[in-house]
């Protein structure tokens, strides 16, 4: 039977989209091509011309939409499978004559992930397949020698999901009304990106186990050797990205080979603190051969296994994993391979490499109404207990702890949300803060902190500020088909979009955010623990919600303590 805190079922985007999901948008929402998603009406479409672009491997021919030159799909490396599959990126194969980049590229094998219902219609719908390591731009000006600021998106997912073909990062708005570049991502994934092998394999596989991680350093790379060409300048570069995309900009900040490709980082609800040990990854690399039938000596078969089968052994055994991959599942992500990655990333300090460049980072009010766990109808005294319990770990004593902590900051909030607000923090806003605190304790750079906190009426506004929610505020998308599904319709969305827009692309300007309408944006430190209050009217507070910051931030130090 289906409990009552479970959210809505697991759609499949691919049938959601073919079965007249589009309609949730007025019939506004083009599934399938690049091309299509970029031209979405009419008036659009009459504005369309062709322009060309010279790349390093070839020329390129992109779009011209309304002012602004988009170039989908543009290879930034070769083609991953048969023997190059868990190798690091090759570059791309010259081409002649001019490349059509009208349309997103493969996205990487993955599964459906579960995830917010409102969320699944504005995901990428281009196929899968090895072929997967290609970028998209847009750019107000192509060769007009302008060097514009970059901004290079890695697109959320974790390590295991997602593409740069998502509707909602779009870069038409930001190139157009802020004057930068935009360059969205996509890399190889799960066990196609961070499958570890060189316990098994030898040093042939050494570089397995962050092919993945490698994938964002030639993209880097790429911007660093082409981007002038594109109006973008190559000493300006922010890599900024949500979720997984957050991971993947703090993993960066951490890799040796990426240092002075990128010049500032933002991570939206999203950081890599330690990264995985090589003994975790190997464990799960021989749970996944293990389920395909493989010993240990025949790693070389797994470089020919069909697609198909791998995607279905893991996906077997991701039924069986608990939290954090326990449980028989697996583990893919970034692994501290002494090579690509050298140390954790940011444990117990953060990384000297990058001490120099300027972080932005934040997060959302209730992160965890994105889960489809997470409880969206009320729940009573006992039902938030045994939750708060459950989620924290903890015993009876210290659950109530909690609740009592957190009644007393939020006295206004019920059961439902003071759960979403506690299961929000544990899993993010108290690893925002100590992100936050060691980037700012090496004292070469400012780390400034925000916390996004409109709610969306979606849902009788249940939801509160899930995961993902900021995403077209930064970009600007409210208007995109699909935003609206999980942002709402009402026109005070757009004052906090120019807001936002405006912050994120001045900090790639000049490395601070700011914009008409936003007070004065100091950095964070741990004596000045300075937060911009997103929302509709925006604030910067001084250490916000102190107390339950405190208790959760001890919590994190007394589970690590007990190895929990």
């Amino acid at each position: 039977m289906k409990s009552k805190h479970e959210g809505p079922a697991v759609l499949n985007r691919r049938s959601f989209l073919s079965a007249g999901g589009a309609a949730l948008a007025g019939g506004a929402l083009l599934g399938g091509s690049g091309a299509a998603l970029a031209q979405t009406g009419a008036r659009a479409a009459a504005t369309t011309s062709t322009t060309i672009a010279h790349t390093r491997a070839g020329r390129v021919r992109g779009q011209r939409v309304q002012g602004v030159h988009i170039f989908r799909g543009i290879p930034y490396a070769a083609p991953t499978g048969g023997e190059r599959r868990f190798m690091p990126p090759q570059p791309p194969a010259p081409w002649s004559g001019v490349r059509d980049a009208f349309e997103y590229g493969q996205q990487s094998p993955q599964l459906t992930a579960a995830m917010l219902a409102e969320e699944v219609i504005s995901l990428d719908n281009s196929p899968q397949g090895e072929d997967c390591l290609s970028l998209n731009v847009w750019t107000a000006g192509v060769r007009d020698g302008r060097q514009r600021p970059v901004m290079v998106w890695f697109h959320g997912g974790g390590f295991s999901n997602g593409s740069g073909g998502d509707i909602r990062y779009d870069g038409s708005n930001l190139a157009r009304k802020h004057d930068v570049v935009l360059v969205t991502v996509n890399e190889r994934l799960n066990a196609f990106g961070f499958l570890y092998l060189a316990d098994i394999g030898g040093a042939r596989y050494a570089d397995s186990g962050n092919a993945g991680l490698l994938d964002l350093v030639a993209a880097l790379r790429w911007v660093h050797d082409n981007i002038a060409e594109f109006g973008g300048d190559p000493a300006r570069v922010t890599i900024f990205g949500q979720s997984g995309g957050g991971g993947k900009t703090t993993t960066l900040m951490a890799t040796p080979s990426a240092q002075g490709l990128f010049h500032r980082a933002i991570a939206e609800s999203g950081m890599n603190l330690r990264g995985i040990q090589p003994e975790a990854a190997s464990a799960s690399t021989r749970r996944l051969m293990q389920r395909l039938g493989l010993a240990a000596s025949q790693v070389e078969e797994l470089q020919h296994l069909p697609v198909k089968r791998i995607l279905a052994a893991m996906s077997a055994l991701s039924r069986g994993a608990g939290a954090g991959g326990a449980g028989g599942g697996l583990i893919f992500g970034p692994v501290i391979d002494g090579r690509t990655l050298p140390a954790a990333p940011f444990d117990p300090t953060a990384p000297h490499m990058s001490a120099a460049v300027p972080l932005l980072t934040g997060s959302t009010l209730t992160e965890t109404t994105f889960m489809l766990a997470t409880p969206r109808d009320p729940i009573d005294d006992g039902e938030l207990h045994d939750l708060v319990k459950s989620n924290l770990h903890a015993d009876d004593t210290d659950a109530d702890r909690f609740i009592a902590l957190y009644r007393r900051g939020f006295p206004a909030a019920d059961n439902m949300r003071l759960y979403q607000l506690i299961s929000t923090d544990n899993w993010l806003t108290a690893n925002i803060a100590l992100l936050a605190e060691r980037k700012a304790a090496l004292g070469a750079a400012p780390v400034y902190v925000y916390h996004f906190e409109k709610t969306t009426p979606v849902e009788g506004g249940r939801l509160g500020s899930p995961h993902t929610l900021e995403i077209p505020y930064v970009f600007d998308n409210l208007d995109v088909p699909t935003s609206a599904i999980v942002t709402g319709t009402g026109a005070d969305r757009y004052a906090l979009a120019d807001r936002m827009s405006s912050a994120w692309a001045n900090f790639a300007h000049t490395g601070t955010p700011g914009a008409p309408g936003l007070p004065g944006w100091s950095p964070y430190s741990p004596e000045h623990r300075a937060v911009m209050i997103f929302n509709d009217h925006c604030e910067l507070q001084i250490d916000p919600h102190r107390d339950q910051r405190i208790a959760m931030t001890q919590w994190h130090q007394q589970q690590s303590q007990r190895g929990a």
